[in-house]
Order: C-alpha cells, then sequence, then structure tokens
C-alpha cells in the first residue's frame, strides 16, 4: 500500500511540477508571439467552466466523500490520516452516539475546499493578468490540471485552522460583495431585456402595422405582473410562517415598504422601467427568505434543523445567473468601468486584414507584406477591455464565496 501510495504522489508530483513550468512560462508571455492579440473572449468561458468545475467537485465532496471518509478516522495510513482531517473539527457536534452533525459538518467542510481552491485560483489569476492581460487567455490545460491537483490535494489538510474559522470569515466577506455587486448584474440583465423587447415592438409596429407591437409590450408587462404577484404572496407566507420575533417581522416589514417605495421613485425616472424594478424587488425578496430562514430561533423558524432544499436552489441559481453574465454577457464591461471585448475584436480584423493584403514596403525584405513588429502588435492589444482585465477574475473569486455560504 505504501509503494502504491507512493508512485501516485510521485505521478501527481510530476504533472504538478510540468502544469506549472507550462503556467509560469504562459505568465511572463513566452509561449505566444507578442503579434497574436488575445482574442475577443479571452479566456472568460473558461473561467466559468472552471468554477462549474468546482462546484461539481463541491457537490461531490458535500455529499459523498465528506461524510463517508470521517468514518475511516481511527484508521493509520493515508485513509485514516484523510478521516482525521475531514473529522477535525466536528467531532463537537457528536451527541449520544450520533453522527449525523458531524457528517454534516465534513460534507460542508468539503465544499469550503473546493471553494477555496477556486478563490485562491481566481485570485492569483487576477494578480497574473494585472501583469499581463493576455494571461487570461493561455495554458488552460495547465491551469485544469493544477486547479484539479489543487482540490485533491485539500482531501489532506485538516479543517481547523485553514478552512474553519479561516476560509469561513472570508467567504462570508465575498458573499456580501457578491450580494452587493449582483444587484448590478440583474440590473444589466433586465435593462438589457427590457431594450430589446421594446425594440421589437418598435419594429414590429413598422414591419407588420400598427398595433402589431402590442404583444411584446403585453409580455413584458405580464412578467412584471408575475414578478409582482410572486413578492407578495412570498412576504404574505413569510408574515405567517417567520414571524415570530421581532426581528423577522422587521425585516419582512422593511423589505415590503422599500420594494414598493423603489418602485414607485423608479418610475418618475428619467429612465423607468418597471422590468427592472420587479427584478430587483424579487431579488430583495429571495435575500429576505435566506435571512429569515437560517434564523437560529427556534420560535420563528418552523426550517430550524432542516435541509433547506429551496434555499441551495435559489442559491445555486443565482450562482449560474452570475457566472453566465461574466462568461456571455456582452454589456458585462459596463458595471466596471471596462471596454467592450468589441475593441479587441476589431483589432483582430484589422491586423488579419494588413497581414493578407499588404503591400511590399521594403525592398530588401521580399517576404515583409504589410506586417507589424512585435512592439507594434502588444501596442494594439487593448489591456483595459472586460475579458483582458483582472477585475474578471474578483467577481469569479466573489462568486466562489458566494456559493461556499449557500450550500
Amino acid at each position: 500500500m505504501g509503494n502504491i501510495f507512493g508512485c501516485v504522489a510521485s505521478g501527481l508530483a510530476w504533472c504538478f511540477c510540468s502544469a506549472a513550468g507550462s503556467l509560469l512560462s504562459s505568465c511572463c508571455a513566452t509561449n505566444k508571439d507578442a503579434s497574436v492579440p488575445p482574442g475577443a473572449t479571452s479566456g472568460r468561458k473558461r473561467s466559468v467552466l472552471l468554477l462549474i468545475l468546482s462546484i461539481a467537485f463541491a457537490f461531490g465532496y458535500q455529499y459523498g466523500f465528506g461524510p463517508n471518509i470521517v468514518q475511516y478516522n481511527n484508521q493509520i495510513g493515508p485513509i485514516g490520516w484523510m478521516g482525521r482531517a475531514w473529522y477535525n473539527g466536528c467531532d463537537q457536534y457528536v451527541s449520544d452516539g450520533d453522527y449525523d452533525l458531524a457528517h454534516t459538518c465534513a460534507g460542508q467542510a468539503g465544499v469550503y475546499r473546493a471553494a477555496g481552491s477556486a478563490f485562491l485560483f481566481f485570485v492569483l489569476a487576477a494578480i497574473a493578468v494585472k501583469f499581463n492581460p493576455r494571461s487570461n487567455r493561455e495554458a488552460w490545460a495547465s491551469k485544469y490540471i493544477l486547479f484539479i491537483i489543487l482540490v485533491g490535494a485539500t482531501i489532506f489538510i485538516p479543517n481547523t485552522p485553514l478552512f474553519s474559522p479561516i476560509l469561513i470569515n472570508i467567504f462570508r466577506v465575498g458573499a456580501v460583495l457578491y450580494i452587493l455587486f449582483n444587484q448590478l448584474i440583474i440590473l444589466d440583465l433586465c435593462y438589457n431585456l427590457n431594450e430589446s423587447w421594446v425594440e421589437k415592438a418598435e419594429q414590429a409596429e413598422i414591419e407588420e402595422g400598427v398595433g402589431e407591437g402590442r404583444k411584446w409590450l403585453g409580455a413584458l408587462l405580464s412578467l412584471c405582473l408575475l414578478l409582482y404577484i410572486f413578492c407578495f404572496v412570498a412576504i404574505g407566507l413569510m408574515y405567517g410562517y417567520f414571524s415570530g420575533c421581532r426581528e423577522n417581522t422587521a425585516f419582512i416589514t422593511i423589505t415590503l415598504i422599500m420594494g414598493i417605495l423603489c418602485t414607485v421613485v423608479q418610475l418618475f425616472g428619467e429612465d423607468a422601467s418597471l422590468f427592472t424594478s420587479a427584478s430587483i424587488f424579487t431579488y430583495a425578496t429571495y435575500l429576505l427568505y435566506a435571512a429569515v430562514s437560517k434564523n437560529p430561533n427556534g420560535n420563528c423558524n418552523p426550517q430550524l434543523g432542516e435541509d433547506d432544499v429551496a434555499g441551495i436552489i435559489l442559491g445555486v441559481g443565482l450562482t449560474l445567473i452570475g457566472l453566465l453574465w461574466t462568461g456571455f454577457s456582452a454589456t458585462a464591461y459596463k458595471p466596471v468601468g471596462d471596454e467592450s471585448d468589441a475593441v479587441t475584436e476589431t483589432n483582430n480584423t484589422k491586423e488579419e486584414e494588413a497581414s493578407v493584403k499588404g503591400i511590399v514596403v521594403d525592398g530588401s525584405s521580399p517576404n515583409n507584406y504589410g506586417t507589424i513588429s512585435e512592439d507594434e502588435a502588444a501596442d494594439d492589444v487593448p489591456s483595459n477591455t472586460f475579458s483582458n482585465s483582472w477585475k474578471i477574475n474578483i467577481i469569479l473569486a466573489v462568486i466562489c464565496c458566494w456559493y461556499a455560504m449557500v450550500l
């Protein structure tokens, strides 16, 4: 057993060193010619896929590996070491021979392992991109290998103090930041959808005749009505089930009043949009439910001690919204103050045309047809587009904190 474990460890060490060498070479911009500009998306989709992979690891650790490995904490060898590492800090939840809470604790520690690995990856990626914008699009095979090895290596690290309390407190701060930033994501998505349907209504009026655009406006108003009905019904149910203490009642009442006031104020603004108001009110209602359903006071929380399946589903759904916006939204650059990726696409097109349709500019170099120097190409690469910005990695790191708290 020891020889097998040594061979596996040696193989993983070799893979880690090889991937690390490739990644360091990429960060120094030595594995691509400087005249090749970054792609328009520059690794955005690959970054999102890696974070989705970390969520898959989190679910596997939480409901599979974690609760089962702790039963081997009394054994010797690598399995016993892993069992003790995952049981570390969870033994306090064992009561009268009941290990259910300890198993739940170990599963939650698995979520922190996966989320912590992804958080570290994106923080380091943000630092690398700050010094070399091209690193967002390079060496992704090595990045995936390093990430998987990192997640695998965490199974040997004890729960305390790294995962609890250090990472837990970091995740709490990051989750609060994501709650605030997610409002910008929702506003951006809703404004885009609202403008798209209004434009389709206007186009239908022109192409199909007067009155034909009402179907788009009607669909938009119907969606707004559904969202408001959901909010009022959900708040009414929370008054009925979670108002057994003053703090819950206060939170519910404040959410209701602020939702109505914000809708009224927004409708009288220059860029009035009922759909965006309804969406923010719905988001606030979700946050309200997440808060009252986590209240440790059993007098006003009938769900205390139960698995919050609805909360997990809604939390993962909100995570996916942030991931899809980060990876695929064409207007994601606006909230963070960067430039559009279309700038990079335009530069790429110009460079391709120059290399194909150029003319001989130097008789001494007959094969030099309109090519540009490496310095000129490097200058043409914009470093402040969203895909080439370190901010995208910080956003993904904050999303890691969020899903660590909701799973």
